[in-house]
């Protein structure tokens, strides 16, 4: 499938390496002028590095050091997108951390918050920031990523999975409040990825992370886990016209049938599927669970 950004400008956060840095490589091969963040300097710049390297004449190409957690960084970001680009189309909400990993009573309770207010107050944070621009031009698109955490329980995992459920109900709500302004708001479920998230949990072992979860993280590393172009290539998608009228989603880059979604843009506006909903009794085929 093959989608084109070119004349568009996206906005990346958590770029400087693994899935965001893979989307936002994507979005420069697919034309997009891309301004990319994260908190590392060194890390940062050599992701800029590596996108100049493959960007054509023409393409802006720029990257900024912030903590999305930070409002006035995510201000002073969002102004240098806008100065940059004659229009800010795409906001990708990539920016994540696994946070403390153990037992709810055992963890330290800063480092709790503080996953908290990277994966979700970031968030809410970046959209805050782009929303008047794209209200004003009645236009614009919001990518969040999401994680297992928003779909299953994450035992000692509880601040990932407690933000992530968290970011897709706000995907969901943001959806309903800019649909009349022509935004489109959607989060993405990449897949299980191998990245620097997947060993922390190793290096952590299964006395912090759990034994269940440890042995699946070890079969992951071994057997490679979803090739990050995925939940790049549906990111792409996201970002671009194709998806017109596509909100309020969470889609999964490995298991739903993406690239044909616009085939069905009248079941998803008119239904909640790809959404979080309460699973009733009788939705498992069970007899019970209705009042008399």
């Amino acid at each position: 499938m093959i989608v084109e950004l070119k004349g568009q400008a996206a906005l990346i956060t958590g770029a400087s390496q693994g899935l965001g840095l893979t989307i936002a490589r994507a979005y420069v091969s697919a034309g997009a002028d891309v301004l990319i963040c994260g908190r590392t300097p060194v890390d940062l710049e050599q992701a800029r590095g590596v996108l100049a390297s493959e960007s054509s004449p023409g393409q802006v190409i720029a990257a900024r050091v912030t903590d999305v957690s930070k409002p006035c960084e995510v201000e002073a970001l969002v102004a240098q997108a806008l100065s940059l680009f004659p229009r800010l189309h795409i906001l990708v909400n990539n920016a994540g951390v696994y946070g403390p990993k153990g037992v709810i009573e055992d963890v330290d309770w800063a480092e709790w918050v503080r996953a908290v207010e990277i994966n979700l107050l970031g968030s809410v944070l970046m959209c805050r920031a782009v929303l008047p621009h794209f209200k004003k031009h009645r236009q614009g698109k919001i990518l969040q990523l999401s994680g297992g955490g928003a779909t299953n329980p994450l035992p000692c995992l509880s601040a990932y999975a407690a933000s992530k459920a968290a970011v897709v109900r706000f995907v969901e709500t943001l959806a309903e409040e800019v649909k009349e302004y022509g935004i489109d708001v959607n989060a993405i479920a990449p897949g299980a990825l191998n990245t620097r998230l997947l060993d922390e949990v190793l290096e952590a072992g299964p006395a912090k992370v759990g034994e269940a979860l440890y042995r699946r993280s070890v079969e992951q590393k071994q057997l490679g886990g979803t090739p990050v172009d995925r939940g790049a290539e549906l990111a792409v998608f996201l970002g671009s016209e194709a998806s017109n009228g596509i909100t309020g989603k969470l889609i999964s880059a490995v298991w739903d049938p993406w690239k044909s979604l616009e085939d069905h843009l009248g079941d998803l506006t008119s239904s909640d599927v790809y959404t979080l909903r309460r699973i009733l009794p009788k939705d498992r085929g069970m007899a019970w669970g209705d009042l008399a």
